[in-house]
């Protein structure tokens, strides 16, 4: 490939219809460059993970992707209420999603464990107040 290939996508928040959206086009994109299935698997649900996320939590925000000949950056930014305790966060089956959205069947505290699962690295920057930047890598 050489050069870099970067796609933006724009989530709204609290619109569960559409959210899912943006990994499925990310997904079809990386199956049209011939990326390695294993690779795009890993990159679908890390990034469905962050942007289900988004949509309960954040009132949306923004996904960068990056794909280059050695690894795929997504880059989620959202301008929500932060995340108060990122440790407690990680651990699975921990929520602080509300009733209305876990009848809807999301919620169930393994968002963030599984976009670490499923990602080569990840980082989270976050601001009581102004919002989350998580960046996550896959490898090729």
């Amino acid at each position: 490939m050489g050069d870099q290939l970067i796609f933006t996508y724009v989530i709204d928040g609290n619109d569960f219809t559409r959210a899912g959206e943006a990994s499925s086009s990310v997904k079809n994109k990386l199956k049209m460059l011939g990326v390695n299935s294993e690779a795009i698997r890993k990159v679908a649900i890390a990034m469905y993970e962050g942007e289900i996320n988004m949509v309960i939590h954040a009132d949306g925000g923004t996904i960068t992707v990056t794909i280059s000949d050695s690894d795929i950056t997504m880059v989620l930014a959202d301008t929500g209420p932060g995340i108060p305790d990122v440790e407690k966060a990680m651990q699975e089956g921990y929520s602080t999603a509300r009733e209305e959205v876990r009848s809807l069947g999301f919620g169930a505290g393994m968002g963030l464990p599984n976009m670490k699962r499923f990602s080569d690295e990840m980082d989270i920057r976050t601001v009581i107040g102004k919002g989350t930047t998580i960046t996550m890598k896959v490898y090729l």
